[in-house]
């Protein structure tokens, strides 16, 4: 704890929450760029987990950190409301980051004379049938795939009030209980929630099934569940879970192997990623497991630049997460329009890495609050303005 200028006490952010955050807003912006041949590098790629994990983990931990507390000093009915404004702010993220891409990429489309772009994210529907497009939208039975990340993330905070109701009424066991049960019920695709109002495609990430990281990352924060010793052993079985991985992940080697082929399907309904499959919390905890190790206790380890870069965009991950979207579709507009190259495509993934950066940079000066500190005159600045004569 520290104190701030006024007098009252606040927490330190955990830096390594930030950092790991930010890593995974780069990595997501990276994915989300059509046409990017990054993409081919991106851990998704050699392992059965990726960024979204990351981002959904360690929002888990964020929200014990900023949310339970409210109920622990204020209540359950006061902690709802909280819960309640964040619902109400992601909604409307939701909403407005699918109104900026849908305005751009028929932009796009008016613009180079085609209709490619607003097929690239299968928006055409929603141009044809605009009344229950919105009546869609609004209510989140209409979710394209490219926008699914926050309404999942929604559901899941609806989730937070239900699982500190079960610790105080039966204890820490029942809230993971909860956790386990619900899981286990989305492995039945029986509670999948519609995500088309034109077909019966469904959200491509059930909620219920991704409760589970989140809800680990939260627990762990909560103390529901201890935090896992410093082992070399535990170390050296993370390593083995992430390398067995990738002879099952990496298309190149599973495509030259029919054996892998076939071992990949077996095992798809333990690494799917719509109902968040067993091998792939699995794998992601071996490299949660490995990336705590690595950075030291407390996050010792974590320091320079690119370390600080990380962290400001980790600092502001929903803001920078919605500009991310926006961006990523501008620069797959130009990479598709420039025909890509060597040169071309390492300069735009840059450029949307730099997007991010300045992103948290700008709310993080706003949420700051300058203009509420004493104002200070510089020497060269002009006096204040001399009260006129004969007025009191």
């Amino acid at each position: 704890m520290s104190v701030d200028g006024q007098g009252h006490r606040r927490s330190e952010r955990d830096l390594r929450l930030d950092f790991f955050r930010g890593i995974g807003m780069c990595i997501i912006l990276i994915a989300h760029i059509p046409g990017n041949a990054w993409v081919n590098w991106i851990p998704a790629r050699f392992g059965f987990s990726d960024a979204t994990e990351i981002f959904v983990f360690c929002s888990g931990m964020a929200s014990a950190h900023a949310f339970a507390r409210v109920f622990d000093r204020h209540g359950w009915t006061v902690g709802t409301l909280r819960i309640g404004l964040r619902v109400w702010q992601i909604w409307w993220a939701q909403i407005g980051v699918f109104i900026a891409v849908l305005a751009l990429m028929v932009a796009a489309d008016r613009l180079f004379e085609t209709d490619a772009y607003t097929r690239l994210l299968q928006l055409q529907r929603f141009l044809t049938d605009p009344g229950s497009g919105l009546l869609g939208l609004m209510s989140l039975t209409y979710v394209p795939n490219y926008f699914d990340i926050l309404p999942m993330y929604l559901v899941i905070l609806v989730l937070i009030p239900v699982m500190l109701g079960l610790e105080r009424l039966q204890g820490r066991g029942a809230a993971l209980a909860a956790m386990v049960l619900l899981w286990c019920l989305a492995q039945t695709r029986l509670i999948a929630l519609p995500a088309d109002p034109w077909m019966t495609r469904q959200w491509f990430f059930d909620p219920f099934g991704w409760q589970l990281v989140f809800f680990t990352g939260f627990a762990l924060v909560r103390g529901w569940l201890p935090a896992p010793p410093r082992s070399a052993a535990l170390a050296l079985a993370a390593v083995a879970v992430i390398a067995l991985a990738v002879p099952f992940s990496w298309l190149p080697l599973v495509r030259a192997l029919p054996v892998l082929e076939l071992v990949r399907d077996l095992i798809l309904p333990l690494t799917g990623k719509t109902q968040f499959g067993l091998l792939r919390f699995v794998h992601f905890l071996a490299l949660a497991y490995l990336a705590w190790w690595l950075v030291g206790p407390a996050g010792s380890r974590l320091d320079g630049m690119l370390v600080r870069g990380c962290v400001l965009i980790g600092r502001q991950s929903l803001a920078v997460f919605l500009a991310g979207l926006v961006a990523a579709q501008v620069l797959g507009i130009v990479l598709h329009r420039s025909g890509g190259g060597p040169v071309v495509v390492p300069l735009l993934n840059l450029a949307g890495i730099l997007v991010l950066l300045v992103t948290g940079g700008v709310v993080d000066w706003y949420k700051a609050q300058p203009w509420t500190r004493p104002a200070t005159r510089s020497a060269d600045a002009p006096p204040p303005l001399a009260r006129p004569v004969g007025l009191s």
